[in-house]
């Protein structure tokens, strides 16, 4: 079983930046997947971004490219998404999420295990 346990949600004014944290609790967690997702108020859960286990390859959503990076530090079990840039439209919970499987897996049905999620809330 693996735990993850998001941190660094808030709130900031559209152009601002945020740089949210994932924390496995086993490390296991370096070979999984990660992926980060995220679910505004009445909208369905949607793919933000994904890395490999290594860390050497990602994918993102078209909403988040170029102002979205994911990132992984294996050695403290940790996975990041530092968002620049922010929206209003960026405002949702953020969820991270571990997948056992290979690849970089870019739907929810997916991935194994979920974290309980960060709010971040971006003002106009």
């Amino acid at each position: 079983q693996v735990q993850l346990v998001e941190s660094g949600g808030g709130l900031v004014q559209a152009g601002g930046s945020l740089r949210l944290s994932c924390a496995a609790s086993r490390r296991t967690f370096n070979s999984y997947p990660m992926g980060w997702f995220r679910q505004a108020p009445g909208k369905e859960r949607e793919f933000v971004a994904v890395i490999s286990w290594s860390g050497s390859s990602t994918s993102y959503a078209e909403s988040v490219k170029g102002r979205f990076t994911i990132s992984r530090d294996n050695a403290k079990n940790t996975v990041y998404l530092q968002m620049n840039s922010l929206k209003p439209e960026d405002t949702a919970v953020y969820y991270c999420a571990a997948a056992r499987r290979s690849g970089k897996p870019t739907t929810g049905d997916q991935y194994d295990y979920w974290g309980q999620g960060t709010q971040v809330t971006v003002s106009s």
